[in-house]
């Protein structure tokens, strides 16, 4: 009986074995299977979500019909896998969107066109494009002295934030009084007013979305619904800050200035600043020397103590803007 016991022993572990050896070989099977189907991998890239519809100055679009959305969705994504500029504009609009958002409220302009300085200069007042448009708002010279910027060999207002700004608004109020579209002031920010007009009347349109123009120009209001989308919700698209991560407003004292300078330098070291220092606060000043030509002049000087992040910024613009 004992043997016996014994066999049957052997004969259920053998079994089992067996079994067990089955079960292994079959799950290594499965996994390798599952592995080459769905390969391990080092990051995800997920599509942002396209919402149906959202406001732009006050107005619902529609983002349902098929060129809208798509439209959208392709600056929407080219926006939150731009990480580095992208972050950028968040970092800058805190310094920025204070001086804008009052200049832009006081002329009758919407909020929502602060996101056109964005896309047009990364809200930098001192860049300039390949066809020459020049600050945050992208002004060719004509057009900057049209609506009342001063442009000479020493003086380009149009890297003065706050009479450039002054400027724009002035287009904008132009371009909507003509056609009572904010959309098509967006296009005609881009296209000029004269070129949008003539397609709305040779495309037979009622609006500028719905015309077939040069694809910077079809972008372009696609591309500030999208910033906005993502100044509004940034977590939602994966943009995570802290208020020490923004940049922070800079105080300055202002310098009236009626006569000429000979030389910036000298004038910046009197107020123990560097020309460095000097231009980046005063970027309109285009020479080492300043020529008022009788005009009067303000110049920026910026508070030390206010030039050094001593302690955390924990000034924030727009409290979505930063986790908690």
């Amino acid at each position: 009986m004992k043997l016996l016991n014994n066999s049957v022993f052997h004969f259920l572990t053998g079994v089992l074995c067996c079994l067990m050896a089955a079960y292994v070989y079959i799950s290594a099977n499965d996994a390798k299977k599952v592995m080459d189907e769905r390969p391990v991998v080092s990051s995800m890239t997920v599509t942002p979500e396209v919402p149906t519809s959202i406001l732009f100055c006050g107005e619902t679009i529609d983002l349902r019909r098929y060129n809208i959305r798509e439209g959208f969705d392709r600056e929407l994504s080219s926006f939150t896998y731009f990480h580095s500029t992208t972050m950028l504009y968040f970092k800058r609009a805190n310094r920025y969107f204070p001086i804008i958002e009052p200049i832009l409220k006081a002329n009758g302009i919407p909020d929502d066109f602060k996101y056109l300085a964005v896309i047009e200069s990364q809200l930098d007042p001192r860049v300039t494009s390949p066809a020459r448009a020049v600050g945050m708002w992208q002004f060719l010279e004509g057009t900057g002295r049209q609506y009342g910027l001063t442009i000479t060999p020493t003086v380009d207002e149009r890297c003065h934030v706050e009479k450039s700004t002054v400027a724009a608004c002035k287009y904008l109020k132009e371009a909507y009084d003509k056609y009572g579209n904010w959309i098509d002031v967006a296009c005609a920010y881009n296209g000029g007013m004269a070129r949008i007009t003539g397609e709305l009347e040779k495309q037979k349109a009622d609006q500028a979305l719905d015309l077939w123009l040069v694809e910077e120009t079809s972008r372009y209001p696609y591309r500030i619904m999208a910033i906005k989308q993502l100044f509004e919700n940034p977590y939602k698209y994966g943009f995570i800050f802290r208020a020490r991560d923004l940049y922070k407003l800079i105080e300055c004292e202002e310098i009236t200035v009626r006569s000429d300078i000979q030389d910036l330098a000298a004038f910046a070291k009197k107020y123990n600043m560097t020309y460095a220092d000097l231009k980046r606060f005063n970027p309109w000043l285009r020479d080492r020397k300043l020529q008022t030509a009788g005009k009067t002049y303000k110049i920026k000087v910026p508070k030390e103590k206010e030039m050094y992040y001593n302690t955390p910024n924990a000034v924030v613009h727009n409290p979505a803007w930063v986790v908690r």
